[in-house]
């Protein structure tokens, strides 16, 4: 699989928003504050594996039509299993 320049900027700003996370934690932020943005950093972290869970599919899909070599049906259950699965 090709990751895109988007899902690598997805990742950047997690990582970014991961350090400033350490930093509050180090300068001894308010406990809600960190909560706040450990929960945004886990809906970032959720949002981007839906992207490259979905590209992926799409990508598998297209060469399972032009190989026949799966079934789409199986494909898509692999990869909704993927995402339950990074719950």
């Amino acid at each position: 699989m090709e990751y895109t320049d988007q899902m690598k900027n997805r990742v950047k700003r997690i990582e970014g928003q991961l350090r400033g996370i350490l930093r509050m934690m180090e300068e001894g932020k308010d406990c809600k504050e960190v909560i706040t943005q450990l929960s945004a950093a886990r809906t970032a972290i959720d949002r981007t594996i839906g992207v490259v869970v979905s590209s992926n599919l799409v990508e598998c899909v297209r060469d399972a039509e032009e190989t026949g070599e799966h079934s789409t049906e199986d494909l898509v259950k692999e990869a909704v299993n993927l995402l339950v699965k990074s719950r």
